[in-house]
């Protein structure tokens, strides 16, 4: 018997499904990640399968998105009552950032540990990281560690001995590369990537390998203009 040949597109589309919505007058309005992003298949973490990830601590986006998790890292030293507000507000999963670059060492363990019993999903360590506080910091929690890869020389085998779970892919226009090589040597490992800000190149980030994507979402200025642009459309009315 002759076997049928699979094609990517014809597998998506057949297994597209109507799917209603409900929505109201005053809750329409939310951050929607791009559609695209559920042909990646997913990571089943603690029983919730995440396929689309915000990336974002502004706490009005978050609390107003259809995006299955945040990932929630800024450019400050980790506090535990900036990663208490956002999982307050956030109705779905959060991946907090513990440092790892100029904070790191027994200071992010410490964060680690703290973001756990706070309820995060998951932590998150800057690409700086020693593989030595990842090893420890894996004894001292029962969350997954996300490690993030910026670049095709990070050391992606002594991160998985030292015991990441999941790597974090950020590496700008380079970022399907990345996830392409980690893909190659380790078929299975658990991959979140950047997919960059068009369907296509988050097309080409899936298609590498990755298992999900972060959206960055627009800014509430940028949101607000919108809004405002469309208020006084009606004033002129």
């Amino acid at each position: 018997m002759e076997k049928a040949s699979f094609d990517r597109e014809d597998f998506y589309m057949e297994k597209e499904k109507f799917v209603p919505e409900i929505t109201t007058e005053l809750r329409k309005n939310i951050i929607q990640v791009p559609q695209v992003i559920y042909k990646a298949s997913g990571i089943r973490i603690l029983g919730k399968r995440v396929k689309s990830i915000l990336f974002s601590t502004d706490v009005a986006i978050i609390k107003n998105t259809n995006a299955d998790a945040i990932i929630a890292v800024y450019p400050f030293t980790p506090q535990p009552s900036i990663t208490q507000a956002i999982m307050e507000v956030a109705p779905v999963p959060v991946f907090t950032g513990v440092g790892g670059g100029l904070t790191t060492g027994q200071r992010s363990i410490n964060i680690a540990l703290h973001a756990e019993f706070q309820g995060a999903i998951g932590v998150v360590l800057n690409a700086p990281t020693p593989n030595e506080v990842i090893a420890e910091m894996k004894e001292r929690i029962d969350i997954p560690i996300v490690v993030t890869v910026v670049s095709e020389d990070d050391d992606i085998d002594g991160r998985i001995r030292a015991g990441t779970n999941i790597f974090n892919v950020s590496g700008g226009s380079n970022t399907a590369e990345i996830v392409k090589r980690i893909r190659r040597d380790y078929p299975q490992f658990p991959i979140i990537a950047t997919g960059g800000p068009t369907d296509a190149s988050i097309t080409k980030t899936i298609e590498a390998g990755a298992n999900a994507i972060t959206y960055t979402p627009p800014s509430t200025a940028e949101i607000f203009s919108k809004i405002m642009n469309k208020y006084r459309g009606m004033e002129d009315m």
